[in-house]
């Protein structure tokens, strides 16, 4: 069974673009507190649990859609914003393009209340959290149904954009 993220970004032709705006997620993530006793990772590694999205990116750059995932952290950076720091050059070996941006250099943008992706500004996939991180659902948005919230997120995700750096310059404090 796949998820609506993977549905997504399976059917976008041209855009899939991801807001992330949490600092911890998913305590619990085996790789995370594997990464917390230690385990490190080289640039050559690609490790088993990253292939399904990894191949999944891959495909969809190959039919040119651009990937573009933005985070958004406070400072100084929790564990978990360095480990997804450590494992980020995953995300650019299969196609996307990820940059930083820290909250305290958000002043006039106006920020979505939840994590999102959006695809080819028709589609949206809202990603709703408990409050220690763990994904409690997923919503999916149509442009025909809120097209106004889908016009939000993508302009909002355009002007973070232009606000944050690209990984290769962005080092976590």
């Amino acid at each position: 069974m796949t998820s609506p993220t993977r549905d997504g970004l399976a059917k976008a032709t041209r855009t899939a673009v991801h807001l992330e705006l949490r600092d911890a997620y998913g305590a619990s993530d085996p790789e995370f507190q594997r990464w917390r006793q230690g385990r490190r990772y080289a640039f050559e590694d690609r490790p088993e649990w990253f292939q399904g999205w990894g191949d999944a990116v891959q495909e969809a750059v190959s039919r040119g859609v651009v990937v573009r995932r933005l985070r958004i952290v406070s400072e100084p950076v929790t564990d978990y914003i360095r480990y997804e720091h450590h494992v980020t050059y995953l995300n650019l070996a299969a196609g996307e393009q990820v940059r930083w941006l820290r909250r305290a250099d958000i002043r006039d943008t106006a920020l979505p209340a939840n994590d999102f992706w959006l695809f080819d500004d028709a589609q949206a996939v809202v990603n709703h959290f408990t409050g220690d991180g763990e994904i409690s659902r997923r919503e999916v948005v149509s442009e025909a149904v809120e097209p106004g919230l889908l016009r939000f997120v993508g302009v909002a995700f355009d002007s973070l954009w232009e606000l944050a750096v690209p990984h290769q310059e962005y080092t976590p404090e």
